[in-house]
């Protein structure tokens, strides 16, 4: 998340680009992501130089010696780099970045997911202003300054751009917070090699949360073909999978792969549960937080997904494209809206959770406060984490109702540490023998699949726990009222007192 102060550097960023004529809020966006992007990846570079002058061992570099743009002209390759363009003059500075520096970045990659993404992108700085692109250089610098890492996700500042537009959220588009999405990764958590998707990626940040985890829990085991899945280069089968249908959000999370080390995931533009998306049984692990509302042209939906729910719902349809495209074995933790878990007015909803229960392997649902997705929204949701397994599996199925996430739960999402129980949902998780022994009075404990049957599929957290009351003895109202009358008794001295200190007799 990120703080007042950032917001207000962006604010001050968007009112120069608008001031100088750029007044298309999404032209605004795309150019400071294209400089951000930039700044980025010398901060990537600047890394690898000083790995090399530690270690004495040459590096894979990012920028070239010379670069040549479509015009056949040349450039030293360090000359298109951040650091020594920002502090040049204006007009050197705009000839730059319009004729090398932002060619260059459209040509990252080749025919990779990210050269698709930026292929019709364009500068969008106007030639006859080149102080305008000096002065969000400028800016862009003293935003990025201030971060604590140099390689940050950038869908975090996106986001807030994005919430600046009139139609944010609008289809039930919401970031999830990272916190949120690493707990759901350490959950699953994915191994090397193992194939990845999600399939409404927005920026990636699931796919940068899997990514994280990979190198941080599992770098010492991976091989040289691991590796190749991780970067990409296994062009066959890259571990990193994701659909947008917003070409700017497409264009965000190539940008963040790339700078997370992945170089080349297969990141496109396609509407998951449209007939163009036939992709079955391919994947090990999903995770994503679908679009909680609207439907979609019934026309439009893949027949595959209606033979599973029939229904035209994006938040139950986006529950079966998972079913689908996972493998046997495969695992998907998975925000939901709460109607998923309670609704009974459409069949529909009823047997998406029966199918879950008795077809698949239903582990554990996360219930968590309504706070999580503000100020964009006041929400109430759930995580689903299940096996597809086309055979039942479902024993008993592990409920956690969170109480904080460790930030308040207004609009502010102040960081708040004395409510957060994320720590104990992974402690409890890597735990569940001892959850048997729970109390229903408890935040979390485990629910027979035979309970949850005999209770229609209900998925809600009450359903099942507990209200535990406490009698409260009070003492016989004689007692009560000598109480009083010795009360009254002091007050009555206390006041005699008084009159006689007035009274100047003490």
């Amino acid at each position: 998340m990120i703080t007042g102060a950032t917001k207000s550097k962006v604010d001050a960023i968007w009112q120069r680009m608008w001031e100088g004529g750029i007044t298309n809020p999404l032209d605004v966006i795309s150019n400071l992501t294209y400089l951000m992007f930039m700044r980025s990846l010398d901060e990537k570079e600047l890394e690898t130089e000083r790995m090399e002058a530690m270690l004495g061992v040459e590096q894979p570099h990012i920028f070239p010696e010379v670069f040549v743009n479509d015009r056949n002209e040349e450039i030293a390759g360090k000359e298109i780099r951040w650091s020594y363009f920002k502090d040049k003059p204006a007009e050197d500075m705009y000839m730059i970045v319009d004729r090398f520096a932002f060619p260059f970045i459209k040509s990252l990659g080749d025919s990779s997911a990210f050269s698709k993404a930026m292929e019709n992108a364009t500068f969008g700085f106007p030639a006859g202003k080149p102080t305008l692109l000096e002065r969000a250089v400028t800016g862009v610098e003293e935003l990025l300054a201030g971060f604590d890492e140099h390689i940050g996700d950038l869908g975090d500042l996106y986001e807030y751009m994005l919430s600046k537009l009139s139609t944010a959220g609008k289809n039930g588009q919401f970031r999830t917070p990272k916190h949120i999405r690493d707990m759901m990764v350490k959950m699953i958590d994915p191994k090397p090699g193992e194939l990845i998707c999600d399939p409404a990626c927005g920026t990636a940040g699931f796919l940068i949360s899997a990514a994280e985890h990979i190198r941080s829990e599992h770098e010492d085991e991976m091989g040289t073909s691991d590796w190749d899945r991780f970067t990409g280069a296994d062009a066959t089968n890259p571990q990193f999978t994701g659909f947008e249908i917003d070409q700017t959000m497409l264009r965000i999370s190539a940008m963040n792969l790339m700078l997370h080390g992945v170089d080349a995931p297969d990141v496109r533009y396609l509407d998951a549960v449209s007939q163009k998306n036939q992709v079955s049984s391919k994947f090990d692990v999903i995770l994503a937080n679908p679009p909680f509302t609207g439907s979609v042209d019934v026309e439009d939906i893949n027949k595959g997904l209606r033979a599973i729910v029939d229904t035209k719902q994006t938040e139950l349809l986006f529950v079966a494209l998972f079913l689908r495209m996972l493998k046997l074995g495969g695992r998907c933790a998975c925000i939901v809206p709460n109607g998923v878990l309670f609704r009974s007015n459409s069949k529909a909803y009823r047997h998406l959770r029966k199918q879950l229960v008795e077809e698949q392997k239903l582990e554990a649902i996360i219930y968590m406060p309504s706070g999580v997705f503000k100020p964009y929204s006041g929400v109430s949701t759930a995580i689903l984490v299940f096996t597809k397994t086309d055979a039942g599996g479902t024993d008993n199925v592990w409920l956690y109702s969170m109480e904080g996430d460790g930030f308040t739960l207004d609009d502010k999402r102040d960081p708040d540490e004395n409510h957060d129980d994320i720590p104990d949902v992974l402690n409890r998780w890597a735990d569940l023998g001892a959850e048997a022994d729970r109390k229903r009075t408890e935040k979390s404990f485990m629910v027979p699949k035979q309970e949850i049957a005999d209770s229609d599929y209900d998925f809600s957290f009450n359903k099942y726990a507990e209200t535990e009351y406490e009698r409260i003895e009070y003492p016989p109202t004689s007692e009560i009222l000598a109480e009083l009358d010795e009360l009254n008794a002091q007050m009555a001295a206390g006041l005699a007192e008084l009159h006689k200190m007035l009274d100047g007799e003490f």
